[in-house]
């Protein structure tokens, strides 16, 4: 079977062992005789696997002992009204870095005044606000960021201190890197990018904060129902959550998030190069010093020229590379399982099409 070079912004590309091993058991989930997919959420088989996969992302990211980790559904939209449900009281600040900030903003505006606390909107959204840019209106909430931003291919590369409760929406680029959990009261991550299939969303939130959520709120739209109940209310995605456990161990079997940060700096490192290298021809997005290692944008000299390179990068198996409608342009998502051979294809790809069509 010929597998492709998969670029795309998510669902993305997943670890090829991973998807081998879940392959092999399917049919049979830790000898229990039923596949993952039959299996009782209420069973001890399913408890110790969702007992594991926590452990695993409590020594992954080093989560400290006063926070609570949680599986949900509704994906990223769905944590977009949460956060504004539960602990939007006066007003909410959002340093803003494109759609996906102005999203969550937006969704959390029903229950109260937001704003933005710094925002590169003028800029086209070309990089990340540096503190001197913030301005905290008093009796804020909480302030909320992106650590990456997939459209236009930024990413925070330290992450800000503030004096109110900070939340994070890191589903572009969760365990691609060691992360500070302390710094936040709560970071979320859709799984489908690095992590897992659509389904799922994992949320770390301090004990501290949980504890002052709404309490007048439908009992779905609570925290409390899924990080007080063990993600166990209803029923949680069970295939999303066995694939996320095989995903951590294969993260875990590579030397953890710093080695992997590293071998995702090398990969976008390479394609990056050909970026920089082409005399403008082609032309990065993002500011040098906010460029994420995530999702490497970049324009060509033209539409048709663009949609050309699409084209024939996909009849070289180099799939994915259109940019998002609301951008345009080429975007090459690299997330945790793309190879570094993918990358170095691509960049020999854009070499030659350079060369062919400057």
């Amino acid at each position: 079977m010929e597998r492709v070079y998969n670029f795309n912004a998510g669902p993305s590309a997943m670890p090829l062992n991973v998807l081998e091993e879940v392959q092999h058991e399917f049919l049979n989930f830790n000898g229990t005789g039923m596949s993952i997919v039959e299996i009782s959420h209420r069973s001890d088989a399913y408890q110790r696997m969702q007992d594991e996969t926590v452990s695993l992302l409590r020594k992954l990211l080093a989560v400290p002992d006063d926070y609570v980790i949680a599986f949900m559904q509704g994906g990223g939209s769905l944590q977009f009204l949460m956060h504004g449900a539960n602990f939007l009281r006066r007003r909410g600040g959002y340093i803003n870095t494109g759609v996906w900030s102005e999203k969550a903003k937006e969704a959390a505006s029903f229950f109260g005044e937001v704003y933005d606390v710094a925002s590169s909107e003028k800029d086209g959204f070309t990089y990340i606000p540096g503190a001197a840019d913030f301005t905290a209106l008093p009796d804020t909430d909480y302030i909320y960021i992106t650590s990456n931003n997939t459209i236009h291919g930024t990413q925070w590369q330290d992450y800000p201190t503030v004096d109110v409760p900070l939340f994070c929406d890191a589903s572009s680029d969760f365990l691609a890197r060691p992360v500070d959990v302390s710094k936040f009261a709560f970071i979320y991550a859709g799984i489908q990018k690095n992590v897992g299939p659509a389904g799922a969303v994992i949320g770390i939130m301090k004990k501290e904060l949980l504890r002052t959520a709404k309490k007048d709120l439908p009992l779905m739209l609570k925290y409390g129902t899924f990080f007080d109940r063990d993600s166990t209310y209803n029923t949680p995605p069970v295939f999303c959550i066995y694939f996320v456990n095989k995903v951590l161990h294969w993260l875990e079997s590579l030397g953890g998030l710093a080695a992997m940060e590293a071998r995702n700096r090398r990969k976008a490192a390479v394609i990056y190069e050909a970026v920089d290298e082409s005399d403008g021809f082609y032309k990065g997005h993002a500011a040098k010093n906010s460029r994420s290692i995530m999702n490497i944008t970049f324009n060509l000299p033209s539409a048709e020229l663009e949609k050309k390179f699409v084209h024939e990068a996909t009849e070289r198996n180099l799939i994915g590379l259109k940019g998002h409608r609301s951008l345009g342009g080429c975007r090459a998502s690299v997330y945790n399982a793309v190879a570094l051979e993918a990358c170095e294809v691509l960049a020999d790809f854009m070499r030659k099409f350079r060369k062919n069509h400057a």
